[in-house]
C-alpha cells in the first residue's frame, strides 16, 4: 500500500483502499461491496462503492506499481536458486458471469468459468511467470463490444471513456504488453492459446520488437514451407509427421502431481526464424499447435521451445487463485472504472501473496524427495510442501483480523434487511407498472 500512496489523491481513499484490500486477503466467503465495507468496519457500503465508482486515484498508475512489485519480487526470488530460469509472459483472458445488460462490456457470449454461452463480460490478462519460482498476474483490460463503443446511451450508462475504441483480444494484448515493456519487464517468451495466435496484428507487434513467443494456433493455420508450399498445421502433421522418430517424449514441466508428459515434434519452416513444435497427449493422441519465433541472436532449439509452452499453463492457476482467494469475479460493479479498480486491487492482493510464497519457497519445505520407482515404499514423515498463496492468504488473513466497533454486526443486521425492503418495494412497483401496462 505504501507503493499505491502516490496513484491516490487523498489520503480517506487511499486508506479506503487498504481497507478494501485488507477485505481481500480476508476469510470472508464472498467479497462484493456489502461483505467488504462490513468488513472494513464501516456504517454502509457507500465508502466502498465511491472508492470503485467515483473517488479520485488512477488505476493505470496503480497497476504498474503492482506489475513491477509482482515481478521484482518473483526476480529476486528467482535469483537466489542461481540457476539460469526462464521468465515467461502468459497471455490468456477471463471472464465473469454478470445478469442483465447494465454491465460494461456485458454480452451473451461463450463464457469458459460456466461452460456454456451466458451473460457476461470478458478480461484479458497477462501473467508473469518465472520458471520453478512463482507468478502473478501483472496487466489486464477489459474487452468491450463494438457495438457497446458504437451506443453513445450504453457507453454514457456504463461509464465508457470518450476516446475508447474497439480493440479486439489480441490488440488488447499488445496494449497490456506495451504497459509491462514501458515498466521495465523483459520475458524471454510470449505464450497464449489461439485467440493470440490467429492474431497477425500482435504477432507482428512482438517480431517488430524482437520478441520471441510460442502461441497456440488452429489446426488450419497456414504455414508457408521450403520449396514455396503452403499447408495447414493438420496436413503438416499427417504429411511430415508420419514416422515415429519423428516425435520424442518430454516433459512440459512439472505439474502438482509430477512431470507432464507429451510427445512432440518440431518442423521447420520457410522462414528461419519461425517453425511449427507440436504436442500430441499420450493417451487420447490429441494434438495442440504451437507457431514459434525465436529471433536473431537468441538460442532456438526444441528443448527451450518445449519449456516455454509448458509455462504457459501457470496463467489458469492465477485466475483460479485470484477468484477462489480474493474475489476477482465476486465484483458487483458495473461501470468500466469500477470493474477496472476491483481488478487492480484484486491483483495486488494476489501480488502481495504470490511474492511471499516465492521468497519462502526454499526456507518452508521439508518434502521427502519423490520416488524413484513406482513401488516404492512411503516415506515414514513425507516432510512439509512449502507455503502455497493459499496458505500466505489464511495466515494474512489471520494477523489482519479485527473485532469490529461495538453494536457493528447489529447495525449491518438492521442496514441489510431495511436495504431489501426497499429493494422489494420497488421491485413490487415495476411489476405493478408492467402488469398495468399489459392489461390497458
Amino acid at each position: 500500500m505504501g507503493l499505491l500512496r502516490s496513484c491516490f489523491v487523498r489520503t480517506q481513499t487511499w486508506l479506503q483502499a487498504g481497507k478494501y484490500l485488507n477485505a481481500l486477503v480476508s476469510d470472508l466467503p464472498s467479497r462484493n461491496g456489502w461483505s467488504v465495507a462490513e468488513h472494513a468496519g464501516d456504517r454502509s457500503p457507500a465508502r466502498a462503492q465511491r472508492l470503485l465508482n467515483r473517488a479520485s486515484w488512477d488505476e493505470a498508475a496503480a497497476m504498474s506499481q503492482v506489475r513491477k512489485y509482482a515481478a521484482a519480487g518473483l526476480d529476486e526470488a528467482a535469483r537466489r536458486s542461481r540457476r539460469k530460469l526462464m521468465t515467461v509472459g502468459a497471455l490468456d483472458e477471463t471472464g465473469q458471469a454478470k445478469q442483465g445488460s447494465s454491465t460494461a462490456g456485458v454480452k451473451r457470449q461463450y463464457m469458459g468459468c460456466a461452460g456454456r454461452v451466458a451473460n457476461g463480460i470478458n478480461m484479458v490478462h497477462l501473467s508473469y511467470v518465472r520458471e520453478e519460482t512463482g507468478h502473478a498476474l501483472a496487466g489486464a483490460r477489459q474487452w468491450i463490444p463494438a457495438e457497446d463503443i458504437a451506443d453513445p446511451v450504453k457507453s454514457l450508462v456504463t461509464g465508457l471513456p470518450l476516446d475508447l475504441r474497439f480493440r479486439t483480444k489480441g490488440q488488447l494484448a499488445a496494449d497490456i504488453l506495451g504497459d509491462a515493456y514501458a515498466d521495465g519487464l523483459a520475458f524471454d517468451f510470449i505464450c497464449g492459446d489461439e485467440v493470440y495466435g490467429s492474431c497477425t496484428e500482435l504477432r507482428e507487434y512482438l517480431e517488430g520488437r524482437g520478441q520471441a513467443y510460442v502461441l497456440r494456433v488452429a489446426s488450419s493455420f497456414m504455414l508457408a514451407l521450403a520449396g514455396g508450399a503452403k499447408m495447414t498445421c493438420a496436413q503438416a502433421v499427417s504429411k511430415l509427421l508420419k514416422a515415429k522418430n519423428a516425435w520424442e517424449v518430454r516433459s512440459a514441466g512439472q505439474g502438482s502431481k509430477g512431470e507432464r508428459w507429451y510427445a512432440w515434434a518440431w518442423l521447420a519452416t520457410a522462414s528461419p526464424w519461425h517453425s511449427l513444435l507440436v504436442r500430441r497427449h499420450l493417451k487420447t493422441g490429441e494434438l495442440a499447435f504451437h507457431y514459434c519465433f525465436v529471433p536473431v541472436g537468441q538460442a532456438a532449439s526444441k528443448a527451450r521451445l518445449i519449456r516455454a509452452a509448458g509455462l504457459r499453463w501457470p496463467v489458469e492457476e492465477s485466475f483460479e487463485l485470484a477468484k477462489g482467494c480474493f474475489g476477482l469475479d465476486q465484483c458487483q460493479a458495473r461501470l468500466y472504472t469500477a470493474i477496472a479498480r476491483h481488478t487492480v486491487l484484486v491483483m495486488a492482493a494476489l501480488a502481495v501473496c504470490a511474492v511471499t510464497a516465492a521468497q519462502l519457497r526454499d526456507r518452508t519445505s521439508t518434502e521427502t524427495p519423490p520416488p524413484a520407482a513406482p513401488d516404492a515404499p512411503p516415506p515414514a514423515d513425507p516432510g512439509l510442501i512449502p507455503l502455497t498463496v493459499r496458505e500466505i492468504r489464511r495466515l494474512l488473513a489471520a494477523a489482519l483480523d479485527q473485532p469490529g466497533p461495538a453494536g457493528h454486526a447489529a447495525r449491518w443486521l438492521d442496514w441489510r434487511r431495511r436495504h431489501q425492503a426497499r429493494s422489494r418495494w420497488f421491485h413490487q412497483r415495476a411489476r405493478l407498472a408492467r402488469h398495468y401496462a399489459l392489461v390497458s
